[in-house]
């Protein structure tokens, strides 16, 4: 599967266009990540916890996009983006979204 966030891949064909995929998970925050972010905000650096929480969520998104691209027959998905929103308080959702088409 071929990603990318532009809309169009050079010396490709576009040969069938699928419409938006999109994948997403909802994360809540950790109080053992709360506790070490609340001392980072002291002493400053990186919040390392949150880091990995936000990686694993795109991953998880990303994965189910692609799975949903794949049930469609594509071969890439374009124009790639990501958006993220506050679902509750210490919870958010990491959504992803591009267009699904058959390149050549």
């Amino acid at each position: 599967m071929l990603i990318t966030n532009i809309e169009y891949i050079p010396n490709r064909e576009i040969i069938e266009h699928f419409g938006i995929v999109s994948g997403s998970t909802v994360r809540a925050k950790h109080v053992g990540r709360d506790m070490m972010a609340g001392f980072k905000n002291i002493f400053g650096g990186e919040l390392k916890g949150y880091t990995e929480l936000l990686t694993e969520s795109r991953e998880e998104a990303m994965d189910r996009m692609i799975a949903q691209a794949q049930s469609l027959g594509a071969n890439a998905i374009l124009n790639v983006r990501f958006s993220t929103s506050s679902v509750a308080a210490g919870a958010s959702e990491l959504y992803v979204y591009g267009t699904a088409v058959v390149i050549r």
